[in-house]
């Protein structure tokens, strides 16, 4: 299922004590699409190198000291989507997930989109609490129909 979010509805994220958002450097590619494929999976991987290749970057990360604890992206399937985010288990229930969901939020509604959505969710009570996200119907199984895999 697919999920559509207002932007202009959005609040920017939380500031999280002793958590950096922010967009990685062109050094940092690599370096963060192997922590993801090793953490979550290749196919998420995939999508957060292509938002890194964007200009400016559309992918979030969340640091503490030297340590990525979750990322989230926007813009790498389709102009619009958002995700894949993740965040590692042991930052779980910190507002870490919310806070990098509201941070690419906002950056989509500075760039000038009006909607995003959040395609193929596992998690949509999270998006519907975060984001006051709503299902779209007949979305599945959408844009991701003839995925290889």
């Amino acid at each position: 299922m697919d999920m559509l979010m207002k932007l202009w509805e959005q609040a920017p994220p939380a500031h999280r004590p002793g958590i950096h958002l922010r967009k990685p450097l062109g050094a940092e590619q690599a370096l963060i699409a192997r922590w993801i494929d090793f953490h979550f999976s290749p196919g998420w991987s995939s999508e957060a190198a292509a938002a890194m290749a964007n200009r400016p970057p559309t992918l979030f990360i969340a640091q503490q000291g030297n340590e990525i604890q979750g990322f989230c992206c926007y813009d790498a399937t389709a102009r619009g989507f958002v995700g894949p985010i993740g965040v590692l288990d042991s930052a779980r229930g910190k507002g870490l997930g919310a806070a990098l969901l509201l941070a690419c939020l906002h950056d989509m509604r500075t760039m000038g989109y009006g909607y995003a959505v959040a395609g193929h969710v596992g998690a949509p009570e999270f998006f519907r609490k975060v984001a006051g996200a709503i299902e779209i119907p007949d979305s599945t199984p959408g844009i991701y129909a003839h995925m290889l895999r």
